[in-house]
């Protein structure tokens, strides 16, 4: 699995992931649970999406841990 997630991307998909968390929280939703997609491919580094589509955002395909 190579990293195919920059870091712009990396910290946008980490905020948005949490601010889904957080209104599913305060909401008492499910649907905040979807947060866990960006958040965790967020901190991965990686989106099975993004392979699919052949896109990368990050430098040739390392990761910038």
């Amino acid at each position: 699995m190579k990293c195919n997630v920059g870091k712009v991307d990396k910290m946008l998909r980490i905020g948005v992931g949490v601010v889904i968390l957080l209104a599913g929280v305060l909401a008492q939703s499910w649907w905040g649970l979807v947060g866990i997609v960006p958040l965790l491919t967020g901190l991965v580094g990686y989106c099975p999406l993004y392979s699919l589509i052949n896109l990368n955002t990050g430098c040739k395909g390392e990761c910038d841990r």
